[in-house]
């Protein structure tokens, strides 16, 4: 017993220190814009643990788990899950995929920016190959790989990937301009909006006016969350800002100018208290009209949903103002009481989805 209860001490211990490292993790960037957040957050992410190119097949097998079946991986362009252990060089292997391409920069595969866990996915080895190094964009034909289709477009410059992944191809982008700024011998990346953007290897990358528009449309989900959490605790010890905080995007280069969509935070999604122990209550408030029928989900930090509350008739219009709670106490669907650690929830209706929130439960 005593063993017992000092592992689990060790582990609420653990979870505390994570909480509070996270909670100062961006101190100093309040009320900063342009290229000052820029610099402060590439001071606070920039000394992060590296690794090897080859270490990099045993990260990702941790990193791009499909929470869902934890003896695969899920493809990053295709959302296709397939064994962890079938990466290599075969045509229906998975491999290590550069999203800022390497020959942008001319980088590599050298620890920096050519082993940056927070830009390289698993990703199918033939599609891989035909998005190349081209910048990415929307528009041209769907490209039709010989294991099926992919969701992903293709012309001649440019690479479109699937809806459900434009958000996080964008964040990633978004990571790779602010990590690697010139420091120490690296690249000095920087987003361009022409296209292409590196035809001898310049440090750019396009389209930065679609890639705002990405990240808007395709907000943060559990799968960026979660991926984020494991670089964080296991890996390389630094975190992406525009996972944890979306408006970061908005500050640096403009995001909220590509169009009218629902800011990130209009609804003040928040839980109180947080850590909790025994319940919590989760909230949002009606600054503007939600149509449809919202509901809260909660998720573990492996990404798997444990409970969700739905509301049984739509809110009305015309209530601006009026504030949503809900109480969790800690169980699954099933009553069952769920162990410490973080988890992770959001808001979701007909046509919103908030970023993703955290919160920590001590038992």
């Amino acid at each position: 017993m005593k063993a017992k209860l000092k592992v689990i001490l060790i582990n609420l211990l653990i979870i505390i220190c994570v909480s509070y490292l996270y909670a100062g993790y961006y101190d100093g960037t309040e009320g900063l814009s342009g290229e000052a957040l820029k610099t402060a957050l590439h001071d606070i992410i920039k000394n992060h643990t590296e690794y090897s190119y080859d270490n990099l097949w045993e990260i990702l097998r941790n990193t791009d788990e499909d929470p869902n079946n934890t003896e695969n991986v899920v493809l990053l362009y295709t959302g296709w899950s397939i064994s962890k252990y079938a990466n290599g060089g075969g045509v229906s292997d998975w491999n290590r995929e550069h999203v800022w391409a390497k020959s942008h920069g001319d980088f590599g595969t050298s620890p920096g920016p050519g082993t940056d866990v927070h830009h390289i996915r698993t990703t199918d080895v033939t599609v891989n190959s035909r998005r190349g190094n081209l910048d990415f964009d929307n528009g041209g034909i769907e490209y039709i790989d010989g294991d099926g289709p992919t969701g992903c477009y293709v012309d001649d410059d440019s690479w479109e990937p699937r809806d459900e992944v434009k958000g996080d191809v964008a964040r990633m982008i978004f990571y790779m301009a602010v990590r690697y700024e010139g420091d120490d011998g690296e690249p000095d990346l920087e987003m361009v909006d022409y296209i292409p953007s590196s035809p001898d290897n310049e440090p750019y990358h396009a389209k930065l006016t679609t890639l705002l528009q990405w990240h808007v449309q395709d907000s943060v989900d559990v799968w960026e969350q979660s991926r984020n959490e494991k670089i964080y605790e296991n890996w390389q010890h630094n975190r992406n800002p525009f996972i944890d905080h979306p408006e970061f995007a908005d500050l640096i280069w403009g995001g909220s100018s590509v169009g009218d969509e629902v800011t990130f935070d209009e609804y003040g999604l928040t839980a109180y208290p947080n850590p909790f122990s025994t319940s919590t209550t989760i909230s949002f408030n009606l600054a503007t009209d939600l149509r449809g029928l919202p509901q809260i989900k909660i998720y573990n930090i492996k990404g798997q949903l444990v409970k969700q509350f739905k509301r049984q008739s739509p809110i009305k219009l015309g209530i601006k103002g009026k504030n949503i709670e809900v109480v969790w106490d800690g169980k699954d669907e099933n009553g069952k009481q769920l162990p410490s650690g973080i988890y992770l929830f959001k808001l979701i209706t007909k046509d919103y989805q908030s970023a993703v929130k955290k919160m920590i439960l001590l038992k």
